[in-house]
């Protein structure tokens, strides 16, 4: 059953088998000729724990099989298989190790005469290697020891236990005990003694029992159906009467007579003393659970769940904790009931034996339950990576979550939606634990007065009235105010009827219980399905689908996208992007994505049917598609009718399997067909269970003890009784089988399964732990799988990563469409961070902290602080290197890994560890070194060797060299992932200006000043101190920079000032940007500046660009160069003019870049002051249809500017009032002349002292905003002036030209423009 093929033995049916009910009965026990062993498994645990503590082994080996320390009724020993049949099936082979395992999964256990011997029930799963599934029933009861030998064996471990634990007791006050002594106090004689008597044993004096358990083993998780049957047989054991017929006839009717009903239909068969009924859901209604949702959520809260399921979606490491295996199994198969249409795709024990705790080191995510052990603490539990945990502590009501978690959308009213469900049916949304002291107090006084009442439980009516109880209970209480709060009705309980009632009310009773949990599970699974369908409804238009054929699309699968997803989450609701950017990138989505794509080519996945049509019924009662896609709660419809097809199942039987029936006799043979019939009928009378062909005096009844069952009559089926198969008359028939069978089991092992699991394999290439064979190779071989599997999704994510981003770098030069947005490039980033943290945990050998990565960056800074602290320098710059020929320069900044990690420690934004990472990783990713720190960090092998285990993913040489190559292949692009998440921090920039001193004095007389503008916000005005041209100052994150505006107050002897650039730093992440000038700051020179608004470049440094040049990627778009910025008569020089054809080509550039800006999603704009005022911006495009036929000679020695043609319109307009052709026109002139010759003026009495080329540019800038300037060129075109001031040739005196350029600018007018305040200030208009 674990995938292994194990050879078919006697009675391997073929076909049939696949069409039954149960496949397989097991016994488990102790094995009386091999004695008391101990628990091998838990020895090995014990081994492994030491490993994990650093222990040595033999300290381990010591207390391992003979635990002296802990009482021998309290010690685990090994059980067996005793029997199992049929011997083998062939596509479910029997894997004793693991039933046994799962079966017992603490081993055997021993009570005396005064401990509680109830009856345990519980269920398993084995998932098998290609993800499919079998399900285990087990009822573990007590049974009485009969061996002389093993009661003595018992003796002699009491009293070398006792004996160890009096010399432990006197020799050291310290001792420590097992969890009953450890309460104690130390050193307590009496309380010792008491002890003893309470849990010991004498053979004399004390009976003994042992744990045995009875199990089915079925395809399908007919849950409350086993149980039923499980019930009765132990009853049969323990009853006076004997069972009607011997045992043997019940379990060979289940194995071989009893089919499994097909999809849509009920069916009856027969217990040992009552009839059983399941059903199996049709193939167009959820898929079947037969697992109590009440249960869950009453174990959880709702709140809790809801917490929950989130993180199984985003496919989180989930551990499920408690100390009931059947709660354990609860919780985990209803919430991945509730993932419809979605299936958990990596791996899922549900029950994870002792034995294999080690594989809570896998490294990927996984969903497991583990058994706490009774009286444990959370805090004593060392689990081996919690930064992606998401830990359900079932037993006290109690989660803790990962960090960075998204909310479902819409949680609010979701919640909301189902407590109203919960509420109908009286159950607590806050959930009730079992465990709470009210429930038990009350439990133990009702029980308390049966004792006491004589009469065997017969109380009457007025000897304790119930309502009267439970009137004190807090829950009842809460669950009353809140139905009146919500309006919602509960049906009264009839609370005052006796307790006594016949057995047949209380047989009712259960059955309306389990109607009424059957009818909750149906309500909530719609509520949850319909949030999916809601949120999904429009999803195939965004499935990619380019394969011909499924040959091409299997072989190509990994280098294809199947899903836009970019523009799949522009179209959805603003709030549900947190959740659905992460959940996109889940295997359960590609998988679900990849299942609608095969399904061109071959029959649909039966949950993808179910969920296309509801899909489609949505649609057919919303009309119009956009309504699906508002945040706009909507409730689900479908409750009500939800139900109506379960009742209608229930009420008509479809098939009624044959009874056990009397077999001594000569075989009845029956008709083919009468038995296909009686099938397609509903009235069909089964035949009873029979007694079968038995030797005599076997299956003797014996009360209290399940018999030796003989193993000839049930290791085969009868011959042609398995009547139900003979459907496969015709081909039609058969064709329905196949369908059958695969839907119930989906065992699909061709060439197919093959691919689609290679395919789908990223991050889970171990489906399924092994849980038989548990050699030190195993586990080796599991973890290379591991390390395998690690690198690969390494490799996905990086080149996901990588191809995402330079396809939009690429885009914003116009090679492409945009792909990735921030969200997404943010969830991206998070999945990285998420892949190192399992990465670095896995082979931990003692774990430190939430995170393994940053307990070992801690230990290596560590150790690297000791070694430095000789030769450590206060400062981590490194020194300060000038050029000779400018003079100065930034110093360059040292690449350290300490310094990053102080910079992150001195963020008291980050509270946690997990936190910490994560920014560091962010951090260095920005910065281009994420490769090099960590190979770094990584050549300190000593330290490495320390903490991690031989077969680590990080003492795999030759896996962790391609990990680094992978990570250094992202140098290649540019993330802003640190700077745009941490945006409140403070941080140190460091600036310098450049002169160009060939021209100018390096350092000016006057009082100069300097403001830095970013993304995020300004610095204010800074004065710069007198004679320094560099300057570090600290402030709250400006995010990417854009400008500086730079200036003087012009006093002094020498106030003239020709600056170069100036050049920004941010000292954390090291981008460095420069912000070009070219220009002179002074009055009477250039034109007459005093200040200037400069638009700043991202430099990037010399390895960069090699990476650059290998990878070509498209340059990024630069800032204004300084030949633009240089006045008119500059430009007659040796720069040749651009030609007319060239010019309106620049215009229409300019304009697209600023359309195609609005166009991307809001947070991936950038920045719009670029557009406008840089390199190929909109104000150098208008320039230069300016400047082209200016008359540029100098008039009495002075340069001309553009502004100055713009003063002269302005003073014709002000002093005409010309004559138009029609009172219209005159109008609107008028109130354009009106707001040119404003917005003119106002630039000029601005409080600040900016020169004609700065006042141009803020016209421009203006006009755009306002949607102005088509409305003044033509003004312009007009004015008188221009025939004085422009040649024939020029493009303004063009009236096509012009109307052309009117149409371009036209084109932006739709667009809400906002302009950064460093452009404006000071302008009112």
């Amino acid at each position: 059953m674990s995938g292994s093929g194990a050879a078919p033995g006697p009675g391997s049916g073929s076909s049939p088998a696949a069409c039954r009910f149960a496949h397989y009965f097991v016994l488990c026990g102790i094995d009386a000729d091999s004695g008391l062993e101990p628990d091998e498994l838990a020895v090995l645990y014990q081994w492994l724990e030491a490993d994990r503590h650093g222990k040595s082994q033999d300290a381990a080996n010591t207390t391992s099989g003979e635990n002296f320390d802990q009482s021998p009724l309290r010690r685990t020993f090994k059980s067996k298989v005793l029997a199992h049949y049929p011997q083998n099936i062939e596509w479910n082979p029997f894997d004793q190790d693991a039933v046994n395992m799962l079966c017992m999964p603490k081993g055997l256990s021993f009570r005396t005469q005064t401990d509680n011997k109830d009856p345990q029930f519980h269920s398993f799963i084995i998932t098998r290697e290609d993800g499919s599934r079998t399900y285990g029933f087990v009822l573990t009861f007590y049974e009485e020891v009969t061996s002389k030998q093993i009661c003595t064996a018992m003796q002699t471990l009491y009293q070398m236990h006792n004996a160890e634990h009096y010399s432990s007791v006197y020799a050291s006050s310290s001792c420590s005990m097992d969890s009953l002594a450890s309460s104690l106090d130390e050193g307590d004689t009496t309380s010792l003694l008491k002890l003893q008597r309470y849990n010991s044993y004498d053979i004399s004096r004390d009976t003994l029992y042992v744990s045995k358990s009875i199990c089915l083993i079925t395809p399908l998780p007919f849950m409350q159906a086993c149980k039923k049957f499980l019930i009765q047989l132990y009853k049969a054991v323990t009853s006076q009467q004997p069972p009607p017929l011997p045992l043997e006839s019940y379990i060979h009717n289940i194995l071989y007579e009893v089919p499994l009903p097909p999809p849509g239909r009920s069916l009856k068969f027969y217990g040992v003393y009552e009839p059983v009924i399941c059903q199996r859901p049709g193939p167009n209604e959820l898929p079947l659970s037969d697992y109590p949702l009440r249960e869950a959520f009453e174990l959880l809260g709702l709140e809790n769940l809801v917490q929950v399921f989130t993180c199984v979606l985003l496919e989180m490491q989930i551990l499920l904790y408690s100390q009931d295996y059947q709660r354990l199994m609860t919780v985990a198969e209803g919430i991945t009931t509730l993932l419809f249409p979605f299936q958990w795709q990596h791996v899922y024990v549900p029950i994870l034996p002792a034995s294999l705790l080690h594989f809570l080191d896998a490294p990927v995510p996984y969903l497991m339950g583990l058994q706490s052990k009774e009286g444990t603490d959370r805090s004593k539990l060392e689990l081996p990576q919690e930064a992606n945990l998401c830990f359900v502590d079932i037993d006290n009501h109690f989660i803790e979550l990962p960090e960075e978690f998204p909310q479902f959308p819409n949680k609010v009213d979701f919640i909301q939606e189902l407590s109203e469900v919960l509420l109908q049916f009286g159950i607590p949304p806050e959930g009730s634990l079992h465990c709470s002291e009210s429930a038990t107090k009350l439990k133990n006084l009702v029980l308390k007065d049966l004792v006491n009442d004589k009469k065997n439980g017969n109380v009457s009516a007025n000897s304790i009235s119930m309502y009267e109880l439970l009137k004190g209970n807090e829950t009842i209480a809460r669950l009353q105010a809140l139905a009146k709060r919500t309006g919602v009705t509960v049906e009264k309980t009839d609370l005052s009827a006796p307790l006594g009632e016949k057995e047949k009310d209380l047989k009712l009773q259960c059955e309306e219980a389990e109607l009424r949990d059957y009818q909750l599970n149906v309500q909530l699974r719609e509520v949850f399905a319909n949030r999916f369908t809601q949120m999904f409804a429009d999803y195939e238009a965004f499935v990619i689908q380019t394969a011909q054929d499924m040959e091409s699309w299997l072989t190509n699968r990994e280098q294809m996208q199947n899903f836009d997803k970019a523009s799949f989450l522009s179209d959805q609701p603003e709030p549900y992007l947190p959740f659905l950017s992460r959940f996109i990138e889940t295997q359960m989505f590609a998988t679900f994505i990849d299942n609608k794509i095969m399904s061109q080519w071959e029959e649909k996945d039966p949950l993808l049917r179910v969920f296309d049509s509801r899909i489609e019924k949505i649609r057919l009662y919303n009309v119009r598609a956009p309504t699906l896609r508002t945040s706009i709660y909507q409730k689900c419809s479908t409750l009500k009718e939800a139900g109506q097809l379960f009742r209608q199942r229930l009420s008509a039987v479809d098939i009624v399997a044959p009874e056990p029936h009397d077999f001594c006799a000569e075989r009845q043979e029956v008709d083919t067909q009468s038995i296909e019939q009686r099938l397609m009928k509903m009235d069909h009378t089964a035949i009873h269970p029979h007694l079968l062909d038995m030797k005599i005096g076997q299956g003797k009844y014996e009360q209290g003890f399940f018999p030796k069952l003989q193993s000839d009559v049930l290791a085969t089926g009868p011959t042609n009784n398995n009547r139900w198969v003979s459907r496969s008359a015709t081909a039609q028939r058969r064709k329905e089988r196949l369908r059958q069978r695969s839907e119930h089991i989906g065992l699909d092992n061709d060439l197919r399964e093959k691919y689609m699991q290679e395919a789908r394999s990223l991050g889970k290439n171990l489906r399924q732990p092994k849980l038989s064979d548990l050699s030190p190779a195993v586990i080796a071989q599991t973890n290379w799988k591991f390390v395998e599997g690690l690198l690969k999704e390494c490799r996905m994510k990086t080149k996901r990563m990588l191809v995402e981003k330079m396809g939009h770098e690429a885009v914003e030069l116009g090679h492409g469409e945009a792909n990735i947005t921030g969200l997404e490039e943010n969830t991206l980033i998070a999945s990285l961070c998420d892949l190192l943290e399992r990465i670095w945990s896995h082979g931990l050998q003692v774990k430190q902290g939430k995170s393994a990565l940053w307990s070992h960056l801690i230990q290596f800074q560590d150790r690297e602080e000791k070694q430095e602290h000789l030769a450590e320098s206060p400062v981590a710059l490194g020194p300060e290197r000038r050029k000779s020929d400018c003079g100065v320069m930034l110093p360059t900044l040292r690449v350290s890994l300490i310094q990053d990690m102080r910079h992150i420690q001195n963020m008291s934004e980050i509270k946690t560890d997990v936190g910490r990472a994560r920014a560091w990783i962010r951090l260095s990713l920005e910065k281009k070194l994420l490769s090099q720190h960590l190979k770094q960090l990584l050549s300190n092998q000593p330290l490495t060797k320390k903490l991690y285990k031989r077969y680590a993913f990080l003492r795999c040489e030759e896996e962790r060299e391609q990990f680094l190559y992978h990570l250094l292949s992202l140098n290649a692009v540019d993330y802003f992932c640190f700077t745009s998440v941490f945006t409140t921090i403070m941080i140190p920039y460091r600036s310098v200006i450049i002169p160009i001193k060939k021209l100018s004095n390096a350092i000016t007389t006057s009082n100069p000043w300097i403001c830095v503008s970013g993304e995020l916000g300004d610095t204010g005005v800074m004065q710069i101190p007198k004679n320094l041209l560099e300057m570090t100052f600290e402030c709250q994150n400006l995010g990417k920079l854009t400008t500086v505006q730079i200036g003087h107050d012009n006093s002094g002897l020498l106030a003239k000032w020709l600056v170069d650039c100036v050049m920004v730093r941010n000292e954390i992440t090291g981008h460095t940007y420069r912000f070009p000038c070219g220009r002179w700051l002074g009055k009477g020179i250039d034109d007459g500046s005093l200040e200037r608004i400069l638009i700043g470049e991202l430099m990037t440094s010399a390895a960069d660009e090699d990476l650059v040049k290998q990878c070509r990627t498209p340059p990024q778009q630069k800032s204004p160069t300084t030949a633009r910025r240089l006045s008119i008569t500059s430009l007659t020089g040796k720069n040749a003019k651009p030609n007319a054809g060239q010019i309106q080509e620049g215009i229409g550039e300019a304009v697209n870049n600023i359309v195609k800006h609005f166009h991307k999603p809001e947070k991936e704009r950038g920045s719009l002051t670029l557009l406008l005022c840089g390199e190929n911006g909109l104000v150098a495009a208008l320039e230069q249809v300016f400047h082209h036929g200016f008359k540029s000679a100098r008039i009495f020695h002075k340069n001309v500017f553009i502004w100055d043609f713009i003063e002269r319109a302005v003073a014709y307009f002000e002093t005409t009032d010309q004559i138009l052709d029609s009172e219209d026109d005159v109008l609107i002139q008028k109130s354009s002349c009106k707001t040119f010759c404003h917005y003119v003026n106002a630039i000029n009495t601005a409080p600040r002292n900016i020169g004609k080329d700065g006042k141009f540019q803020i016209f421009v800038c203006l006009g755009t905003r306002d949607r102005l300037l088509p409305q003044w060129i033509p003004l312009l075109a007009e004015c008188p002036a221009i025939t004085r001031m422009y040649e024939e040739s020029a493009l303004l005196r063009d009236r096509m030209t012009v109307n052309s350029l009117i149409r371009i600018l036209q084109a932006i007018q739709d667009f809400t423009i906002v302009l950064e305040g460093s452009l404006i200030k000071g302008v009112d208009v």
